[in-house]
């Protein structure tokens, strides 16, 4: 299935924070980011990395990387960590999300004493109660696969609420008024005829000029079909390389070229044919406003602004900071294959005692 909305790049995966972390490794002086970075030895034993006062232990890094690891299986099974990614193993992406999460969830503690925000003794109960809840569900296994005890689990819960206290703080007073207009929401179909294919690992082979050349014919071909009053929605079901036929969307959400020729159409209009970086697209427009899609779109608009807020705020304090990684120990940590070790509801767990 292909679909052509825009790639959204992120840093991690699973939390809702998606913003910039600090680099961990590095040597004597400044890098080029004017960052002090500071070459380490007395690293405590099992201490995975060091922000200024702040340290994240071989432990706590397994509960994250284990519980991602664990998602990532449930969906796509285990043959998921066959794939590489470029020179990079996808194990070896997925540990340095981990790292990414634990780090910037650190950091932002780091930031709670600048702003002096803290959790309250009830929001602290909450986060005992959840490892309370998190760590029962765990067999003996698991536990001792990632070397943990409720204690560690219940740090892990009360730093991830103080983040996210955190970044409430941060963006308390960022509520811009955003207009109908720039948050229309338009709804078109589309007929995609895909110029690549698709190799076993996943990669993206693009078709030769030749064959892009014939795509082209018929795609016209199908357009002056549409032009001539033929059934869109056969078209669709007979021509498309898309499996979604219909798609709703404000600006800057899909392929740009894409995005140009939908918003200048009016109702019932039918583009030119429009090259994309899928290939060649006929798009009708279904709906030059849609209200309802128009309105969320303007509560994603707001969070956009405020995550934008947030993220020139935490790259400023991130370049005050002092960092480093136990490369050492860092680079021995790897996946745990055990058919007992199946948990994956820690994230789930934290939201259902902590609402966000």
């Amino acid at each position: 299935m292909i679909n052509i909305k825009r790639k959204t790049k992120t840093v991690v995966l699973l939390l809702c924070l998606c913003m910039a972390v600090p680099n961990l490794a590095g040597c004597a002086g400044k890098n080029a980011d004017g960052v002090k970075v500071v070459l380490t030895t007395g690293f405590q034993k099992d201490e995975i990395f060091r922000i200024e006062t702040i340290s994240c232990t071989l432990s706590e890094i397994m509960v994250y990387l284990t519980n991602i690891q664990n998602q990532y299986e449930r969906v796509y099974g285990t043959q998921i960590w066959d794939i590489h990614l470029g020179d990079m193993t996808l194990e070896q992406n997925v540990k340095d999300i981990a790292l990414a999460q634990i780090a910037q969830i650190k950091t932002m503690n780091l930031m709670a004493e600048k702003y002096q925000v803290a959790l309250t003794a009830e929001e602290k109960m909450q986060a005992e109660n959840a490892a309370r809840t998190y760590f029962q569900s765990l067999n003996e296994v698991e536990i001792e696969a990632m070397g943990i005890d409720e204690g560690t689990i219940g740090k892990l819960y009360q730093e991830y609420a103080l983040a996210g206290k955190v970044y409430q703080f941060i963006i308390k007073d960022i509520n811009p008024e955003i207009s109908d207009d720039e948050a229309r929401t338009i709804t078109v179909k589309h007929i995609l005829f895909k110029t690549f294919a698709v190799d076993g690992t996943g990669k993206k082979i693009e078709y030769t000029q030749h064959a892009k050349d014939d795509v082209y014919r018929t795609a016209r071909e199908v357009w002056e079909k549409a032009l001539q009053g033929e059934d869109f929605d056969e078209l669709v079901r007979r021509y498309s390389d898309d499996e979604k036929a219909t798609y709703s969307f404000g600006k800057g959400e899909m392929d740009p070229a894409f995005e140009k020729a939908a918003f200048n159409l009016g109702t019932d209009e039918i583009s030119d044919v429009v090259e994309t970086e899928y290939g060649y697209d006929i798009i009708k427009c279904i709906s030059t406003f849609d209200k309802e899609e128009t309105d969320s779109n303007k509560i994603k608009i707001v969070e956009k602004r405020r995550d934008e807020v947030f993220g020139q705020e935490y790259d400023a304090f991130v370049e005050t900071l002092t960092r480093k990684l136990n490369e050492e120990l860092w680079d021995t940590v790897t996946f745990i294959h055990d058919e007992e070790v199946v948990t994956l509801d820690f994230f789930d767990v934290y939201h259902d005692f902590f609402s966000v």
